[in-house]
């Protein structure tokens, strides 16, 4: 054949020919190049390696250059530059996410908690209800217990008049769930009491011993503060009211709690007299937390909630209307903590519960429930007991939720 082929049989074999006629052992040579002239290229190549050697040597502790001017700078991993995020926008309504609202606060400095430990502000702030949720529920720390940020657009951090006002809009504000759920209304009332010491519990008939066992973060401890949390505003405002930063009868905020399916019929009857059966003439705001005990099964939480919304619809029979205004906010549980019980890895563990946040976004959406997901500002939150979180997170999941009552609607209906 011809082509490629007939021209590189022939030049192979040259090839070949020249190299043994080029190659002896006497002086080592190759074809068209001597011995010297392999010598100093080889000493090229070995100078020109030390000289790139010293050189990246010397430059790993060379000051950094500052207009001209040597400055040495010392790295902190503690230190985050204000650079990284936007600062919030000069307005006095973003003013009390740059201090401290928790000044004043009763028992704030034996606490220990600075708002500003709990969340760091930035800009811009979220503006829709769509764009809040998806920040809260996908942000994230820079450490353990770090103050928490939502993602791409921020959040407020209320002080306690705003949240009184905000509660306000709404004829009644009805949390339905477990012992999480519980602790948000708990957080609740620790800032519309301005209380850390004991304003998510019943302090004012505690014992020497609870005030000592329910202080402070201990409030929130399932095992000694579990029945002393305060389960209504009005229970506050009964016994008491001088603890009660909000205008009395303004504010009214209670939780049903109902933790499994199937739902008891004492618990689905004290539920529809907490929703009554005459249209209000404010609306009235759900908010639902469920999972852990139906052991993160997809369908019992679903039909749990269903026969929540079928209950209140029979009670309120304008919610099945075209337009009604609805308010309803699903909030998925906790991230696992280290101190989780090994024999419930498997079904209540982080997999579990990181599809079962992203199931329940789904299912909840299909009924006109929006959903907040907890697990990325709980990964990294202390928990008592690998389910619950202290004081700290509670009241970052409860201002989330004021949050979301803000961005409502209420004006409009």
């Amino acid at each position: 054949m011809g082509g490629e082929e007939d021209f590189f049989v022939p030049y192979h074999a040259m090839f070949q020919a020249n190299a043994r006629r080029d190659f002896n052992l006497a002086g080592v040579r190759f074809h068209g190049l001597s011995l010297r002239r392999t010598f100093l290229a080889g000493l090229l190549f070995v100078v020109s390696v030390f000289t790139w050697f010293v050189y990246v040597h010397s430059i790993s502790y060379t000051p950094h250059r500052l207009g001209g001017l040597h400055e040495v700078k010392s790295y902190n991993a503690n230190y985050i530059g204000n650079y990284a995020f936007p600062a919030p926008e000069p307005v006095a309504y973003r003013f009390p996410d740059t201090v401290d609202t928790f000044e004043g606060y009763k028992y704030r400095d034996v606490c220990d908690v600075s708002s500003k430990d709990l969340h760091a502000a930035f800009s811009p702030l979220c503006t829709d209800r769509q764009s809040l949720l998806a920040a809260m529920s996908s942000g994230g720390r820079i450490g353990q217990d770090a103050p928490y940020m939502p993602r791409d657009c921020d959040m407020r951090w209320f002080t306690t008049e705003e949240i009184c006002e905000i509660l306000s809009r709404f004829h009644k504000v009805i949390v339905v769930g477990d012992s999480m759920m519980r602790h948000v209304i708990g957080s609740l009332n620790v800032l519309m009491r301005k209380d850390l010491g004991y304003g998510a519990v019943t302090d004012w008939n505690f014992s020497p011993e609870e005030r000592k066992d329910c202080f402070c973060n201990q409030q929130f401890n399932v095992k000694t503060c579990s029945i002393q949390g305060i389960f209504k505003t009005a229970d506050v405002i009964k016994n008491d009211p001088e603890s009660f930063a909000c205008k009395l009868g303004t504010v009214d905020v209670m939780i049903e709690q109902m933790i499994k399916f199937p739902i008891p019929k004492e618990e689905m009857d004290r539920f529809k007299e907490a929703v009554g059966n005459t249209k209000p003439t404010k609306p009235i705001a759900f908010i639902f937390g469920h999972g852990l005990w139906n052991d993160l099964d997809l369908q019992a939480t679903v039909d749990w909630l269903d026969a929540i919304l079928d209950a209140t619809r029979s009670q309120l029979p304008y919610l099945s209307e075209h337009h009604a205004f609805w308010p309803r906010l699903f909030v998925t549980p906790n991230a696992a903590g280290p101190q989780k019980p090994d024999e419930w890895i498997v079904t209540q563990g982080n997999k579990a519960l990181m599809l079962f946040e992203e199931s329940v976004k789904v299912e909840a959406g299909r009924r006109g429930v929006e959903h907040l997901g907890t697990w990325n500002m709980t990964i990294q939150a202390n928990k008592y007991d690998g389910v619950h979180v202290d004081l700290r997170g509670n009241l970052v999941k409860a201002m989330m939720i004021v949050n979301w009552l803000n961005l409502l609607e209420v004006e409009e209906h």
